[in-house]
């Protein structure tokens, strides 16, 4: 199985969204570098790439979803932090649609999250499973693909499982792509 990594955002470009001295950019990074290594120690592929470039419109930046395509992903995760208004807090995933293998894998993945950070924290919110269809990296990448809200970079409380649990929410995303395998019998 091939899998495709995108750490949202840019660190260099275009950090995302910035809270308790983390900038989002720096936080998936180190998410997604996590992800891969237990994913490849699971025996699966996986490719890694943080740009914002993600229609293609940045010439001098790969595009996320032609580089997902073309590497021909079996499955694309994107991560990110959430942010509002200091006060919003939990754990969501989106997916493009319901009812096929792009909601199971946002279930999968949104599921190993809550059970994971709630484990830590029995107050964060479970926000469940959203359909965001204009997303381009939900839109435009030909394999099942779910992007992540592990958190909200700009609460108190989430900031500090953001900085002190990083690698307890890598093993949750790795274990919701191996869960979501395991479902389809692969």
């Amino acid at each position: 199985m091939k899998i495709f990594i995108n750490p949202g955002h840019d660190v260099n470009r275009d950090s995302g969204a910035c809270g308790y001295d983390m900038r989002e950019a720096d936080v998936v990074l180190d998410l997604g570098e996590r992800v891969k290594a237990y994913l490849e120690q699971a025996g699966y592929e996986v490719v890694l790439l943080q740009s914002d470039n993600l229609t293609g419109e940045t010439p001098d930046l790969p595009c996320v979803c032609d580089e997902a395509n073309a590497y021909g992903a079996d499955l694309f995760l994107s991560i990110h932090c959430n942010a509002c208004n200091g006060e919003a807090r939990g754990i969501e995933t989106l997916c493009f649609s319901l009812g096929g293998d792009g909601e199971r894998l946002a279930k999968a993945v949104q599921g190993r999250l809550v059970e994971t950070l709630q484990g830590i924290d029995s107050t964060i919110p479970d926000r469940g499973i959203k359909v965001r269809d204009g997303l381009a990296v939900l839109r435009a990448t030909n394999m099942p693909a779910v992007l992540a809200e592990v958190a909200f970079i700009d609460s108190t409380e989430d900031a500090v499982l953001l900085k002190n649990n990083r690698d307890d929410i890598a093993k949750a995303l790795a274990c919701g792509i191996s869960d979501f395998y395991a479902q389809k019998g692969e």
